[in-house]
């Protein structure tokens, strides 16, 4: 029975470590996780029999993940073990006392950054390379993304021959908030926390998707040095600002573990201030010569350790349910709650995720509920107190109509969320109009979001459709507008009315319709009023079509602020027909699908080639699939090609089919 529990611990942690360090996507909070190392740890401890040497209690963080080159640590970036009570804290102390000998050890007390560990390597003053910690031994190479954060300086103030420093790459909580803002815009999977985001962002392939995630870093440690000869760890703290880095914040020493317990507990005190996410305060021994002394295990140093601040948990009452309707129509239940004092700040609202959630937990307006601010930005309720009702609760049901416009709400099969589909519906308005006017869309140049808030703010517009009334004299009075942008603007506009059919239907925002849905659609009806009229027997029929999109389409098309932006635009003069550029028809009737990377072409120039010659390009491999391009790194479709049988060619194939 014990194995049996240790092996199911084991492989429970190493699913959340796969979440957590290599898909920066937790399943569980830190508390939670934290719960399960230590039953793990102290089941080996009594069981040593049981214990593996693969055990993720000696293991540290994440595997390098594909993509970025490899690195290899010169000085391992361990890990710290964790403590999760004073009395841990206080055992710390003692253990390191009795391994000095009778040496009195002096302490610096620092804010547990949570963010992703970096190593940062100069040479002559110069940055050379970063990487991430990795499995403490290996990591990623992550230098063009590191030189996008601002914080960490490309040239030292003093041209040391060698220096390799460790810190904490993190994001802002103001940073966050406009990242997931943005997110939710595109329909992008929102981020847990700043950790999370702060390691999606460092992880990037593209170094200019990182450069605009605002990331900033807190460097606290020296990992080897030549030319600087340091004795403590507020020397080098102090060594690190002179040099030019932000060092980790709210550092102080402390001779005695008493006073060490009262500034864990002050710094606990301003976690709600602060601008960034910390989870704990790091205990370490401040003399490297005591360092040397008490040394390290395979996996973690004996002379610091970590306090975990605990997932602080409050009761209150439930007052209300109040739905908001985010930027996409989601429509997501929000508890009104008696103000209660958590985690350092005052909280009165928590979300409830869906309906689902509120069912299954059985919550109540009017109930006791217990609410929870750990690791997530936003507080969550955990559960109601069903023993201090009262009979006086009542059970919530989600509305029928949207509170934003009053539109009837749909809930789609197989999802949680509850949803607004009015594309006029005023919550959804900002969020519509950028989408219109993206690049896939109708490629509006010059429209970007700033402008277009601005737009709407002033009432000038209120659906993707009214750009086309605007003037350049409605633009002159927004913020850094000139004459000639908005002249080019306006241009810009005028020239998207023959994007095209299916460069419209894509811009409408039809649920579900992709920009290669769109094509298919645009390609069968020929024009706008055919689409708006077919049924959903006539859409199921195309390629690419199933029942999901059918209803969607004809969904939308009912809704009678559809039907006035499609005569708007056709008021204004865009273009609601597809004309067809096919070439000739030599892939008519022929299906392709793109796996890898190409040594010329890119994905897009292929798929518009293969659809100029009359073909269709797929997601996804079957055996209707006629052929498999294929490049380098292909993966599972071109192994599931060869499963099916069907054809594989690579690039130079694919030209000769052309001449």
């Amino acid at each position: 029975m014990i194995q049996e529990r240790m092996v199911w611990l084991k492989a429970e942690i190493q699913r959340h470590n796969e979440s957590y360090y290599n898909a920066d996507s937790p399943t569980v909070t830190d508390f939670e996780y934290d719960a399960l190392v230590r039953e793990l740890k102290a089941l080996e401890e009594e069981y040593p029999l049981f214990a593996t040497p693969d055990s993720p209690t000696k293991q540290v963080g994440g595997k390098p993940q594909r993509g970025f080159a490899t690195v290899t640590h010169t000085v391992p970036m361990e890990s710290l073990n964790d403590a999760f009570s004073k009395e841990e804290v206080l055992a710390f102390d003692a253990a390191v006392r009795k391994a000095l000998a009778g040496q009195a050890p002096e302490y610096v007390v620092e804010a547990k950054i949570d963010g992703l560990s970096v190593s940062l390597e100069y040479e002559n003053g110069v940055f050379v390379r970063g990487s991430t910690r990795g499995d403490g031994v290996t990591g990623e190479d992550v230098t063009e993304n590191l030189k996008t954060v601002k914080t960490i300086p490309q040239r030292l103030t003093k041209p040391l021959p060698f220096i390799e420093v460790r810190g904490e790459v993190y994001m802002s909580t103001d940073s966050f908030a406009r990242l997931n803002e943005q997110r939710e815009i595109e329909e992008q999977p929102l981020f847990a926390n700043p950790r999370n985001a702060a390691a999606g962002s460092l992880r990037q392939l593209d170094s200019r998707v990182t450069a605009q995630r605002n990331l900033d870093i807190f460097v606290f440690n020296i990992q080897q040095a030549t030319g600087a000869e340091i004795s403590t760890h507020i020397q080098s703290l102090n060594f690190l600002k002179e040099l030019g880095f932000a060092v980790s914040p709210m550092y102080r020493s402390f001779a005695d573990i008493s006073d060490v317990v009262l500034e864990i507990d002050r710094i606990g005190e301003e976690r709600g201030n602060l601008p960034f996410e910390i989870d704990g305060a790091v205990i370490k021994v401040n003399d490297f010569t005591h360092r040397q002394l008490l040394g390290s295990t395979s996996k973690a140093p004996r002379w610091a350790i970590a306090y975990k601040y605990p997932a602080e948990q409050k009761e209150t009452q439930l007052l209300d349910i109040a739905i908001k309707v985010g930027r996409t129509g989601v429509l997501t239940p929000n508890a009104v709650l008696s103000p209660v004092r958590i985690a350092g700040s005052t909280v009165s609202k928590a979300t409830l995720h869906n309906i689902d959630n509120i069912t299954a937990k059985d919550i109540r307006i009017g109930d006791t509920v217990i609410i929870r601010k750990a690791g997530d930005i936003i507080p969550e309720v955990i559960e109601s107190v069903k023993e201090k009702r009262d009979g006086s609760e009542q059970i919530y049901q989600m509305p029928a109509n949207c509170p934003a416009c009053g539109s009837e709400v749909i809930r789609e099969e197989g999802e949680a969320a509850t949803r607004c589909v009015n594309p006029a519906c005023p919550a959804q308005k900002i969020r519509n109009i950028i989408h219109f006017a993206s690049r896939d869309a109708m490629n509006i140049d010059g429209l970007g979001s700033a402008i277009l808030q601005q737009l709407a703010d002033n009432d000038l517009i209120a659906t993707g459709a009214d750009l086309y009334y605007l003037k350049a004299d409605d633009l002159l009075p927004l913020e850094r507008m000139a004459e000639k942008s908005a002249a080019n603007i306006i241009n810009a506009i005028e020239a998207s009315k023959d994007a095209g059919l299916d460069r419209v239907i894509f811009a409408l925002g039809i649920r579900h319709v992709g920009s290669k849905t769109a094509k298919s659609l645009a390609q069968h009806f020929g024009d706008i009023d055919k689409l708006a009229g077919a049924t959903k027997e006539e859409l199921s029929q195309i390629f690419d079509v199933g029942g999901a999109i059918a209803d969607s389409v004809t969904r939308f098309f009912a809704n009678d602020s559809a039907i006035d932006i499609i005569s708007k635009l056709r008021f204004a003069g865009v273009n609601l027909t597809y004309e067809s550029n096919v070439k000739d028809n030599r892939f008519t009737g022929k299906t392709f699908v793109l796996t890898g990377t190409l040594p010329t072409y890119k994905r897009d120039e292929a798929t518009a080639i293969i659809e100029r010659y009359g073909g269709k390009v797929s997601g996804s491999v079957s055996k209707k699939t006629d052929y498999v391009l294929a490049g380098e790194e292909a993966g599972s479709k071109l192994e599931k090609a060869r499963q099916l049988g069907v054809a594989v060619i690579d690039e130079e194939e694919f030209k000769t089919m052309l001449q």
